[in-house]
């Protein structure tokens, strides 16, 4: 496996939704990474690009977690104002609301507390990486040992998602805070064994059914991403999401 490119932009950028991507059945059959161990953990701080990353690539983790009492807190860097960019300014604003009240409505579901959104401007936040590593490192400066830190994987393709995880992984070393990196995107332009996705630093999350489906229920509440003709996510994506599992590279 050769070492992975700084980002992996130009994969998902020729990896088109309306072509639908690696099938999940490709995913199923291929072999699983180690299980993640997840008692070491204290707390968790999410860490997503968007509202509804947090839920897609991670959310029965979350819900498993939650019940388990471990507190889990997600932090949303942008509302997700650009999800449709030919849109008016009003419209933008209406777009960002709906989409706090989505996060909000499915991290209830998941069983964690109210979000924090950080409102940095959507698909420009490589421009704000250092000043968003500053943001996280506060928050996560004087956290309690055992605390790990989950953010959209540096290699994701979504620049981003990519920046994020860059800023967060720049946080964590700064503060101790364990770096666990999630991918969402990557399940749609990537397959197994891909060289460009480091599955030497894989692990699959063990999930129970119940929380896969408290998953899928979260997911729901995303409706401004899945309505209309030309939905931001087709159905296809959360259905893949949820077959496919959760794993993160540490």
């Amino acid at each position: 496996m050769r070492a992975a490119p700084p980002t992996n932009g130009p994969r998902f950028a020729a990896t088109p939704l309306a072509g639908g991507g690696t099938p999940a059945q490709v995913w199923l059959d291929a072999s699983r990474p180690p299980e993640l161990d997840l008692t070491g953990c204290g707390s968790l701080t999410v860490v997503a690009a968007h509202p509804d990353d947090e839920t897609l690539g991670l959310g029965a983790t979350i819900a498993q977690l939650a019940a388990a009492g471990v507190t889990v807190r997600v932090v949303s860097v942008t509302d997700g104002g650009a999800a449709r960019p030919d849109v008016t300014v009003s419209e933008r604003v209406r777009i960002e609301e709906a989409r706090r009240a989505e996060l909000r409505s499915a991290a209830s579901v998941l069983g964690m507390g109210t979000p924090l959104s950080l409102g940095l401007p959507d698909g420009r936040l490589a421009e704000h990486e250092d000043h968003l590593a500053g943001l996280l490192a506060e928050l996560l400066d004087g956290s309690a040992p055992g605390t790990w830190c989950a953010a959209t994987w540096r290699g994701d393709g979504h620049p981003d998602h990519e920046a994020v995880g860059r800023a967060a992984a720049t946080a964590c070393a700064h503060t101790g805070v364990v770096l666990l990196e999630y991918p969402v995107w990557m399940w749609h332009w990537a397959v197994p064994e891909d060289p460009d996705v480091p599955w030497g630093r894989a692990a699959s999350v063990p999930l129970e059914p119940w929380a896969v489906e408290r998953k899928s229920q979260a997911a729901q509440c995303f409706q401004s991403q899945f309505e209309g003709p030309d939905p931001v996510l087709p159905p296809f994506v959360l259905q893949r999401s949820l077959r496919v599992g959760e794993l993160v590279f540490r």
